[in-house]
């Protein structure tokens, strides 16, 4: 026994065991404190280094949330951020939602709203492409998902919901249907959509995002998808019309005919 007491002593007087190393939560709140976010290796360079396991659990003492804009590879503390009534908080242009990843909050968005979301209007919300989550989404039988005036429409995993927000979808866009002609109430719905084409037709490619804009703005919630539909365009397109629109920094476009080129104008011919 006295032998290997004096063998454990000498051990233990030449480092030749390795002593748990502690972490400490104050330099983690202390660095969210003065930076607000962090990364992964900014953190673990933070503590010397420790495994990504070690990380993240001093992390969930902290209740953490990862973003979910940048491929969730921002974090930061519940008790820094400053959500808004949505439950969004951005921070140098890098997102986070008290619903947690983007999945979960598109999931959320979705149940919660009232006549579901399309792709493109959700990214509207939440600033960051979500056509990819949706699908999973949906895939994975969290969500619903309809093809509505050609564009699918993600709804409530819950039937009794989704029903819901189906029929007010199909009245958004019948209501939709009638602001168009507000002017004219004899018009019949047909000849209203074909007189809009016709315009649109005629019009170069940047006036036709900045019209598609115009349009969707006039209608509302849902106006990007229906626009959209009507025109044969990406809701993108019609979204960054109206994007445009809304900014006030509109200069005249481009020349769209080469200079010198159309009709070659007539001198007016003297009275002799």
């Amino acid at each position: 026994m006295r032998t290997l007491a004096l063998t454990i002593e000498y051990i233990w007087a030449n480092g030749l065991i390795m002593k748990t190393t502690k972490y400490s939560l104050r330099d983690i709140r202390q660095f969210f404190g003065e930076h607000k976010i962090a990364t992964l290796d900014q953190l673990r360079a933070l503590l010397g280094n420790p495994a990504r396991c070690t990380v993240f659990r001093k992390l969930e003492e902290l209740q953490y949330l990862s973003s979910y804009s940048h491929r969730g590879k921002y974090y930061t503390l519940k008790s820094i951020a400053r959500f808004s009534p949505q439950g969004l908080w951005i921070y140098n242009s890098v997102r986070f939602s008290a619903l947690g990843n983007l999945l979960q909050t598109a999931e959320a968005f979705v149940e919660s709203s009232e006549a579901g979301y399309s792709a493109s209007e959700l990214m509207e919300v939440l600033q960051v492409k979500t056509k990819h989550a949706l699908t999973q989404l949906h895939r994975e039988s969290r969500l619903q998902r309809e093809k509505i005036e050609s564009v699918f429409i993600y709804m409530s995993a819950e039937k009794a919901v989704a029903a819901k927000q189906r029929k007010a979808r199909k009245a958004l866009l019948k209501e939709s249907t009638a602001a168009m002609i507000v002017t004219n109430p004899d018009l019949a719905t047909e000849e209203a959509k074909a007189l809009l084409l016709l315009f649109y037709s005629m019009l170069d490619e940047r006036q036709r995002r900045l019209y598609a804009g115009l349009e969707s703005l006039k209608l509302g919630h849902g106006g990007d998808a229906y626009i959209a539909s009507l025109l044969g365009l990406d809701p993108h397109t019609v979204a960054k019309g109206r994007r445009e629109l809304m900014s006030g920094d509109l200069t005249p476009g481009e020349r769209i005919r080469a200079k010198g080129a159309g009709r070659p104008l007539q001198e007016k011919k003297l009275l002799k």
